[in-house]
């Protein structure tokens, strides 16, 4: 009996990491443009998110969107509360029923399907039935910072970057023969082993020529001084200390955020050895904090970098 050949299915995981990753949004550009379709999109968290879009068709809405927040808009998504974390989560998902497609995941266009955690087990949870939406909030659920989605039957989800921040296996269990993983967390301690910021003295430059308008303040030797010294004048104490400078202590969402990222780094570490995806594309993002959603442009550049680098080693698994 002789087997039919027939072509490999192709599965796209995304994987977690909060603000970079708009940096997915680069990768599924570079596919578009070079004709390469995924046959099923899997997601944990912020991968779970822009693979939901791009299930629906949506992507290039999406990325519009994406690149045109801005501190303001980023802050206008935060509806603050005190129980089970900092945002309830709500306005942002609401925002995706109204602008974006919200439909069940059974009638995805393209098979999709999302991770989260059991808060109360710590079990891996596939969701891959029910509201899309639904599905993203879940999975997007950060410990500390969104609250725990309930569900129907009683669990209590968070954030699927927890147990699998780029579920191989899920694309695997999707049917995927190839599997191509966007892992946002590769390089992660590059920025986390650089040293903190210190506070010390000021580090100002010499005197600068002041403008007309800089010259008018009153009980300020102003005269040939710009807004820099002037700010030495009113601080002598602290410019003129000999002190040495003291580094400064990250604040509790720093400690919280940069624990998280490196526990999901040692996860996917951990996960990858045991289930390696054919393809693996890692972009340099160490530069881009967790909650940098307002850099969307630097990160859709990176993700497009790296797709592009990664393609050669895609069609030899293709062909």
């Amino acid at each position: 009996m002789t087997l039919e050949r027939r072509a490999p299915r192709l599965g796209l995981v995304l994987g977690s990491g909060s603000a970079r990753g708009w940096a997915h949004i680069g990768v599924l550009q570079v596919l578009e443009e070079e004709g390469v379709r995924p046959d099923v999109v899997c997601g944990a968290s912020i991968g779970a998110l822009v693979g939901a879009a791009y299930a629906a068709g949506e992507l290039d809405r999406f990325a519009q969107w994406v690149q045109s927040l801005g501190m303001r808009e980023v802050f206008g998504f935060m509806d603050f509360r005190l129980a089970g974390g900092m945002l309830a989560g709500e306005k942002l998902i609401a925002f995706w029923r109204s602008h974006f497609a919200d439909f069940d995941i059974e009638n995805s266009p393209l098979p999709f399907a999302a991770v989260a955690t059991d808060l109360h087990s710590g079990a891996e949870v596939w969701l891959r039935e029910g509201s899309i939406a639904d599905a993203v909030r879940a999975s997007i659920a950060l410990p500390g910072l969104f609250t725990p989605v309930q569900r129907s039957d009683g669990r209590l989800l968070i954030d699927g970057g927890i147990v699998n921040p780029v579920p191989t296996s899920l694309a695997r269990a999707m049917g995927a023969d190839i599997v191509m993983a966007v892992d946002l967390n590769a390089d992660i301690l590059h920025r986390h082993m650089q040293p903190l910021a210190v506070q010390g003295p000021l580090d100002l430059p010499e005197p600068v020529q002041a403008t007309p308008e800089e010259q008018d303040a009153p009980g300020v030797p102003s005269e040939g001084l710009g807004w820099k010294e002037r700010l030495r004048h009113w601080l002598p104490e602290r410019a003129a200390s000999t002190e040495p400078p003291k580094t400064r202590p990250p604040s509790v969402l720093d400690v919280v955020m940069t624990s998280v990222a490196i526990m999901q780094m040692r996860i996917t570490r951990s996960r990858m050895a045991g289930d390696p995806p054919e393809v693996v594309i890692s972009p340099s993002l160490s530069h881009l904090g967790l909650l940098d959603f307002h850099r969307a442009g630097e990160a859709i550049d990176e993700g497009r970098r790296a797709a592009r680098e990664a393609l050669v080693q895609l069609r030899r698994f293709m062909r």
